[in-house]
């Protein structure tokens, strides 16, 4: 009894704030600092019961809004976001410049009018997103609930609900708000919800209204409550509350989750709930939750965009260069060609900087940024529709939530995995459990069972069989649902109970029904009732469980299970140590077969001693500061002096096709690291069970405990590894949670790093959510590679948002890694697909189409650098304006498009059937600063060769055998044919696929300019447009040169590419070109043992 006494008189210090001066801040501390929650009571919520609130502080109202724009504020905020974008700036910019008198060689529209419509089919895009939005908020703020006015219930809109309101919520009905429960139809005021849109969880989760309040089941005891409810300001914590219900004239209660019910979530299995409303609209729970993923831009992205910037400087360096060349053309010619007018020029030199700088705007496409948009969001698409992503026991299909990271998926270099429920099905059986020396396991017949026997015979495990029984059916959360053919379905908040219960119904012991205060179990055969007076509930922190209970004897105990580390170190000092040790040993068995352990414990409690405790924990759940922090200190004080009873284990079954993925994913090169909370032996275990370890791979553990043994181990493997250091070897890294605190550490991580990215296989095991996110931050800031994190678990959410791309599992642990994830699927096998497939696959077209865009803008706008030669510098323009304006917007946009989504370097088998193929998207050979400018030079050659083929043509001014001659338009016309028809055919060069949709992209394009020549040219005098243009078909269309032209010159242009590339295929024949060759002619490959390159 000292013992309590000294430590209540400590919890009474540190629960009602008589800390010294100078006292360190706990852990829970700080992290409230940083979170930016001042525990001041003036912070505090205080709702008054039945009567209207204060206007100060004043409560939002229930409306709800999702959508991005209102009808005022879309204008605005839409040109805010699009012109965030340094491409559409610059852009304006061309197109105001071209507002000036006479500055413009192109006219004043053929910008503006390419930008307006880009922006316009963004601006419809993102309306129809919008009203969906709104539509479906509408539907929401005008759904109706009851409401208690007076002395009837009335209904009112969702919208019109206020803090205080006292509702009544029926079955299967969504709750409008956030409330606390006051009663239900059900004894003792009990619900059931289901929280499925909250997390995904389709359990149903039981809450329980205060005993003082759930009697008030009628109109009249409502209007009785008074009083107030002190509760914490919103936040976005789905799992925690803490409030207190203050009646008038009585002793206050603690309100914690189970009397919280979240707006989002259902109603089931009860009639209907009464509950007061807490937190209104924006302010609840579920918008609270409502927030932006981390905006991620892929690599690819990233990279273009510095392009875009280089482009930039030399368009100003083409420009400046022909401003120079004006100026000096203008001084040599000024006195020999003096009928110009050219004295003043050089007076002009800024006003020609703008003219060049209008006309050379268009070396960046305009249209690249839409082409990009329709692209991805079309990619997304195929994604989502992919029969072979999808799992049809789960009904799940894989999911694009964002089309942003499409081409990111082929540069995959880490994958990050969580264990359970990602690599394993989630799916718990109740395997076995261990008792002294004894491992007892399940049979068809209870009474066939070896645990049932030695209990009947009185075998000296009897009693510890009996309290391990007693435990496993007693101490838990579950939820029994009887079934109409008299069977009992379990509902639980995890699998692992829900497999214990299950275990304990092998052997004899059922559990029956729950109330709030007591559960009922039937042991073989006998009923028996158990008071539940406290439970202290799981947490990731706290790593086990405790109830409790007066057996049907009178007597209290605590039963409790958890991590057998947690258990250990809580035993009675004079526990049987040779049981304890025996009992390890057969945890270590367990594990090597891959099974999930607990150990369970009990201890005998004296009255006065729970009463005396009772009080503290008490004090300590009314607490509205730091809540969570005093209880588990309570709870330290009552698990303490604990008998150990047994083990258990659990098996949970590796996924279908992880091992082949795994073993896929290595052979292209991408590292898996694997990070749970399980013990060292289960992880190493389901690692040679998924071949991510391998027989005979030498094995680095880092089990170590303090920051200078960490250091000298980390430091001499280091050592060990030599040369070899930072380079791919046949090793696997197991290190736990514990080590990894200290390998973190500023001093530490490098050498931790750098050590781990010369391991094959990384397996971190007893980690926690925090640690998982740091060890993805690390390495991927450290290797500068792509990294991708993978989880089925709310505890994967912060390593999933700090990975480049973020996999969430639609799994037994509900869809909160799905719900915050950039893809989803059903099953870990379907990653490989997903990135071996779609990831390389969208790689290769994303860096084609970008590539090309550049590519084709260059070949043609760059010719109005050589035509300057012969024009002055004067900023003459060699093509109509309005060509020039259409070229990306409708000649060259289909082929863009094609190659983006059509085009594949080989088939999805073939890119399954040999990982390999994923090395050169990984390895960036397709995209890179090297390539870029070779397509950069590459188009500034065939834009010469554009030019001056034609020009030689017609050197001689005489098109027709007549003689004539038909100006400048006539010859720019030709030389744009040429070049309409070039970058077609590269297109078709580029391409490795060839679909009808792709030949329907390339000559439909060629076949729309020649439709745009015959049209435009009969506009005038018709319509009082293109005067410039009359006729212009005929001349064309009459001139023999312009048919040989449009056939010789594309042809010699793209002959060296067309060299250059089947050498490419044929001398240095590359992975991917034996596999794609072997796929046309339908026959195997030969062996090949060369690196894919460049496809």
């Amino acid at each position: 009894m000292s013992f309590y006494r000294e430590l209540s008189n400590i919890l009474r210090r540190r629960f009602f704030g008589h800390e010294e001066d100078g006292t360190a801040s706990s852990a829970i501390d700080r992290e409230t600092e940083e979170s930016g929650y001042t525990p001041a009571n003036a912070e505090q919520r205080v709702i008054f019961i039945n009567r209207a609130q204060p206007p100060v502080p004043k409560f939002v109202n229930n409306r709800v809004s999702t959508a991005k724009y209102s009808l005022l504020r879309f204008i605005p905020l839409f040109l805010f976001e699009q012109f965030r974008r340094w491409a559409n700036v610059f852009f304006l910019m061309i197109a105001l410049l071209q507002q000036i008198p006479d500055v413009s060689p192109t006219g004043r529209y053929t910008t503006l009018v390419p930008l307006i419509s880009i922006l316009s089919v963004s601006a419809i895009k993102e309306i129809i997103e919008d009203v969906k939005r709104h539509r479906a908020d509408d539907e929401t703020n005008h759904r109706k609930v009851e409401v208690l006015k007076g002395d009837n219930w009335i209904h009112v809109q969702w919208k019109h609900v206020i803090v205080g309101d006292i509702v009544k919520i029926l079955n299967n009905t969504f709750f409008p708000a956030d409330l606390i429960l006051l009663s239900s139809s059900e004894p003792q005021g009990m619900g059931f919800i289901e929280t499925a849109n909250l997390d995904g969880e389709t359990n149903l989760k039981i809450r329980q209204a205060l005993q003082s309040t759930a009697k008030l089941t009628t109109v009249h005891d409502l209007k009785q409550l008074s009083g107030t409810i002190e509760c914490e300001p919103p936040n976005k914590h789905l799992y925690e509350f803490t409030g207190v219900l203050k009646e008038t004239n009585k002793i206050p209660e603690p309100l914690g989750p189970d009397q919280l019910l979240l707006r989002g979530a259902i109603l089931r299995n009860t009639s209907w709930i009464f509950g007061i409303v807490i937190y209104t609209g924006h302010e609840t729970k579920l918008m609270r939750n409502s927030t932006k993923a981390p905006l991620k831009r892929s690599t690819v992205d990233k990279l273009t965009n510095v392009q875009i910037l280089l482009l930039f400087g030399l368009l100003f360096v083409m420009c400046l260069m022909c401003s120079i060349f004006n100026v000096l053309w203008n001084n040599a010619r000024a006195k020999s060609d003096w009928y110009i007018g050219l004295e003043d020029s050089s007076q002009n030199f800024l006003y020609n900087l703008l003219t060049f700088l209008i006309l050379f705007n268009n070396l960046i496409p305009i249209s690249l940024q839409v082409s990009l948009e329709v692209v991805r969001f079309i990619q997304a698409i195929f994604i989502n529709m992919d029969i072979e992503m999808y799992h049809e026991e789960s009904d799940t299909p894989a999911m694009a939530r964002t089309s942003n990271l499409n081409e990111e998926l082929g540069q995959v270099k880490y994958v990050f995995s969580d264990k359970t429920g990602t690599l394993t099905r989630n799916v718990m059986e109740f395997k076995r459990c261990a008792i002294g020396q004894d491992v007892y396991i399940t049979a068809e017949n209870v009474e066939e069972t070896l645990m049932v026997q030695h209990l009947r015979q009185g075998h000296t495990n009897a009693e510890l069989i009996k309290e391990l029984l007693i435990l496993l059916s007693v101490c838990h959360t579950v939820i029994p649902e009887k079934m109409p053919d008299g069977s009992v379905v379990y509902h639980a908040a995890s699998p692992d109970e829900r497999a214990l219960v299950y275990g304990a119904c092998k052997f004899g012991y059922v559990f029956e029904s729950r109330t709030p205060d007591s559960v009922e179990i039937n042991a073989l055969g006998v009923r028996e009732r158990y008071e539940i007076l406290t439970v202290l509930e799981f947490t990731s922190t706290r790593k086990r469980m405790s109830v409790i209970v007066k057996d049907p004897h009178g007597k209290i105990k605590l039963f409790c299970k958890g991590a057998d580390t947690v258990i250990y170190e809580r035993l009675d000092n004079n526990y049987n140590r040779e049981n304890g040790e025996v009992l390890l040993q057969h945890l270590e068995h367990f594990a090597a077969e891959g099974l999930r352990t607990l150990c369970c414990a009990v201890a005998d409690l004296k009255k006065s001693d729970y009463d005396e405790w009772k009080q503290l924990y008490n004090k300590a759940s009314i607490s509205l500061q730091h809540r969570e922090e005093k209880i588990e200190e309570a709870a330290n004080l009552i698990e303490r002096k604990l008998r150990l009873i047994g083990a258990t284990a659990i098996e949970d079954k590796l996924q279908e096709g992880v091992p082949e993925a795994i073993a896929a994913l290595l052979q292209a090169d991408i590292n898996v690291w694997v990070l749970t909370g399980d013990k060292q032996e289960t992880a190493i275990n389901i690692g040679y069970s998924c071949k991510l370890l391998t027989q005979g791979m030498q094995l680095i553990i880092l089990n170590e405990d303090g920051l200078d043994k960490v250091r000298e181990s980390i430091l001499r493997h280091c050592d060990d590894l030599g040369d070899n250091l930072e380079k791919q070897n046949e090793i696997g890294l197991i290190i736990d949670g514990k080590t990894l605190k200290y390998a973190l550490t500023c001093e530490l991580r490098t050498d931790f790093l750098r050590l781990s990215i010369s391991c094959k296989v990384v397996i971190c095991c007893r980690v926690s959510p925090m640690q998982k996110a740091e060890v993805v931050e690390y390495v991927t800031k450290y290797t500068k590679s792509v990294t991708l994190a993978i989880g089925d678990g709310a505890n994967d959410v912060a390593m999933i948002q700090k990975a480049h791309v973020g996999v969430g599992i639609s799994g037994a642990e509900g869809l909160q890694a799905a719900c915050a994830s950039d893809y989803s699927i059903a099953q870990f096998r379907f990653l490989l697909r997903l990135l071996l497939v779609h990831g390389a696959w969208n790689y290769s077209r994303m860096c084609k189409l970008i590539l090309y865009s550049f590519y084709k803008n260059i070949c043609l706008y760059v010719i109005e650098l050589w035509f300057a030669i012969y024009s002055g510098w004067s900023g003459q323009v060699l093509f109509e304006r309005w060509s020039i304006g259409l070229y990306n917007v409708l000649f060259t946009a289909l082929p863009p498009l094609a190659m983006g989504l059509f085009d594949k370097p080989c088939g999805a088998d073939k890119m399954m059937m040999y990982p390999k193929l994923y090395k050169p998207s990984q390895s960036g050979d397709l995209f890179n600063i090297k390539v870029f400018w070779y397509w950069v030079m590459n188009g500034m050659i065939h834009s010469a060769v554009l030019f001056w083929l034609p020009l030689l043509a017609c050197q001689h001014d005489i098109l027709w055998m007549g003689g004539r001659d038909g100006g400048y338009l006539v010859f720019g016309n030709c030389v744009y044919t040429c070049v309409v028809v070039t970058v077609c055919l590269k297109a078709g060069l580029v391409m490795n696929s060839w679909t009808w949709l792709t030949h329907c992209a390339i000559w439909g394009s060629i076949v729309l300019w020649f439709l745009f020549i015959i049209v435009y040219s009969l506009f005038w005098p018709t319509i009082p447009f293109g005067s410039i243009m009359t006729g212009m078909y005929i001349m064309l269309f009459s001139t023999a040169v312009f048919w040989l032209g449009i056939v010789v010159v594309p042809i010699i242009t793209a002959l060296p590419d067309f060299t250059v590339k089947v050498i490419h295929s044929t001398v240095f024949k590359s992975l991917t070109d034996v596999v794609r060759e072997s796929e046309i002619k339908k026959s195997d490959p030969q062996v090949y043992r060369g690196e894919p390159k460049n496809s």
